[in-house]
């Protein structure tokens, strides 16, 4: 039996090693001689050299014909991305776990026989159809829009055999709609810029991360989304896309965690933020605004609220906040005494005639045109950066730190009005404050704060929030040597 046995692999082992596999692309036989894989550019590579191989990256090579690649027996990884590819045959490849072939001409592809397949990247292609109904191992999907104005156009997606996946880019592929409704691992959703009526996201509890923009939705149900922490649903500014999501109505007070939120051109006329004190960025901008609840953002750092409704604004609360634009509003006035960490302050084509920005020791671009100013202090101790104050017909003096600097034209953007000088002291009061009577009752501390909302103790040199039993709120800071 032995001898019968060694017979058998003296037999096999030269014919395992003198067996070629055809490789009719140029450039594919190229970058396999690249890699160490083939020594003479003859249309052939050993087999032996090949059949063995776990992963093989080709990206960017302008093959066109993959041929060959079905003696890769034990190939686990595939890169061959950005390439010219318009077929793509791996039903020998079964031990494939991840397949990258993003930015090809694939017309069609054939995944039926690749059953391990945990990760799948294919966008930027031209599919018109994806089965993915015998990859039951797939975690993560990407078949959407990679920045190229080819892509797939996947009119519909059945997810209900991928129970696995938990992140799902589908965006811009003219989805006409999408079930999620078996695919409760989920954590990250990306379907912006399809055409998508509505989205029932109701068993998707591990969802974290959102992204639905330009779509047609009318409503959006989050009530059992508790983990979110990113949420957008707006519209897009790239230039291909123009529409968006026409919401009226939104309701997070279920997603506490929620730290972004951009619902940027939808038809919403109020917003309550009141739940969400994790917020640390949000952009509500191009809406219907009237109103705007923020007593509990005080987390919040980023604020774009532009072009909506409001009569008024209230930040005082928001006492991280470091970039602030409400521009495109109807505001009489803006406190900003609590907010002395704003850098950025964008309030034009509003109905301000007073602001006071001289508690904001660090703040260094404003943009406050076409207002009603007659009234506008800049002395907060700093020579600021980026002023443009135009369109204010009545304001003739603006108080800054240094005239000298101001008048020698040390912004490095400024536009004012022919009539405005600048002046270490205007003789005239912009201090919101003045107008407040002063609070004679006492207060007790309740809570201590980090700058992110997180309950804390006593820290020195650390910035904390104190949160009062009247519902205020202030920024403390300790130096401690």
């Amino acid at each position: 039996m032995k001898t019968t046995l060694l017979l058998i692999l003296l037999f096999i082992s030269p014919l395992l090693f003198s067996q070629t596999t055809a490789i009719p692309d140029s450039n594919f036989e190229q970058r396999l001689i690249d890699l160490g894989l083939d020594d003479v550019l003859d249309g052939e590579v050993l087999t032996v050299n090949v059949y063995n191989v776990s992963t093989l990256n080709i990206n960017n090579k302008q093959i066109s014909d993959l041929s060959g690649i079905e003696d890769f027996t034990n190939l686990t990884i595939l890169h061959c991305s950005y390439n010219q590819l318009t077929s793509l045959d791996l039903s020998n490849n079964i031990a494939l776990t991840e397949l990258y072939c993003n930015w090809n001409e694939l017309t069609s592809l054939d995944l039926s026989n690749n059953t391990a397949l945990a990760l799948l990247t294919c966008e930027a292609n031209q599919l018109t159809s994806l089965d993915l109904s015998n990859n039951i191992a797939l975690t993560e999907l990407y078949c959407g829009f990679t920045y190229n104005q080819t892509t797939n156009q996947l009119t519909s997606l059945d997810l209900s055999n991928n129970p696995l996946i938990s992140i799902l880019y589908c965006e811009k592929i003219g989805l006409l709609n999408l079930d999620l409704s078996n695919n409760i691992a989920l954590t990250e959703l990306y379907c912006s810029a399809n055409q998508l009526t509505s989205l029932d996201l109701s068993n998707n509890t591990a969802l974290t991360h959102v992204d639905c923009e330009a779509n047609q939705l009318t409503s959006l149900d989050l009530t059992n989304n508790t983990n979110l922490t990113e949420l957008i649903c707006g519209f897009e500014y790239n230039g291909w896309q123009t529409g968006g999501n026409q919401l009226t109505s939104l309701d997070l007070s279920a997603n506490t965690a929620l730290t972004l939120l951009n619902c940027v051109g939808n038809e919403l006329t109020s917003l309550d933020l009141s739940n969400n004190n994790a917020l640390i960025e949000v952009d509500c901008s191009y809406n219907q605004l009237t109103s705007l609840d923020l007593d509990n953002t005080i987390a919040l750092t980023e604020l774009d609220c532009s072009f909506n409704q409001l009569t008024s604004l209230d930040l005082s609360n928001s006492v991280a906040l470091t970039s602030l634009n409400c521009s495109n509003n109807e505001l009489t006035e803006l406190n900003l005494e609590n907010n002395d960490l704003l850098t950025a302050l964008g309030c034009c084509s509003n109905q301000l005639t007073f602001l006071d920005c001289s508690q904001n020791e660090n703040l260094n671009d404003i943009c406050a045109y076409d207002n009603d100013l007659i009234c506008l202090n800049l002395n907060n101790g700093i020579n600021f950066m980026f002023v443009v104050v135009n369109m204010n017909p009545n304001l003739y003096c603006i108080e800054v730190f240094d005239a000298s600097f101001a008048t020698s034209s040390g912004f490095a953007v400024v536009d004012i009005d022919p009539q405005v000088t600048f002046s270490e002291d205007c003789n005239n009061d912009c201090s919101s404050t003045s107008s407040l009577t002063e609070l004679t009752t006492s207060k007790n501390l309740i809570q201590i704060l980090d700058l992110v909302g997180r309950e804390t103790t006593f820290k020195p040199n650390t910035p904390l929030i104190y949160v009062y039993d009247d519902g205020s709120t202030e920024r403390v800071f300790t130096i401690e040597e």
